[in-house]
């Protein structure tokens, strides 16, 4: 239990993934399972900050701290990583919400229960 509350960051980020998975899994509206999703890329991105952070050491930005010694700094891949994921993210995201706005438009519906059966209602009338 001691281990749990020294690495609370990476305990919140697990639970964050967790919350974002359970709500993408179990939601039938559409834009609780984006929120969802959301939610999860919050997590792993907590996850990958708190694990590249190291206590007591600098940022390795150049021309602020001037030293050659790697022991110094915190290892900035990712953070770089969380940069690049929160952008592939808000284009997933924006997508998403496009394709729902469109859904939305041809079935007056975010259920995906109801969806479902008015693709297989237009199948069936079709044939």
């Amino acid at each position: 239990m001691e281990k749990l509350f020294s690495n609370y960051m990476e305990t919140v980020a697990i639970l964050l993934f967790a919350i974002g998975f359970l709500i993408l899994l179990f939601n039938r509206n559409l834009i609780k399972k984006i929120m969802g999703l959301n939610i999860m890329d919050s997590g792993m991105y907590l996850l990958l900050a708190s694990l590249g952070y190291i206590d007591g050491r600098l940022a390795p930005v150049g021309g602020i701290n001037q030293s050659s010694d790697p022991s110094l700094y915190i290892n900035p891949i990712p953070a770089g990583l969380v940069l690049t994921g929160i952008v592939v993210s808000v284009s997933v995201t924006a997508i998403m919400l496009s394709l729902t706005v469109r859904l939305y438009k041809r079935y007056h519906t975010l259920n995906l229960d109801e969806i479902f059966k008015l693709i297989h209602q237009n199948e069936d009338e079709g044939n």
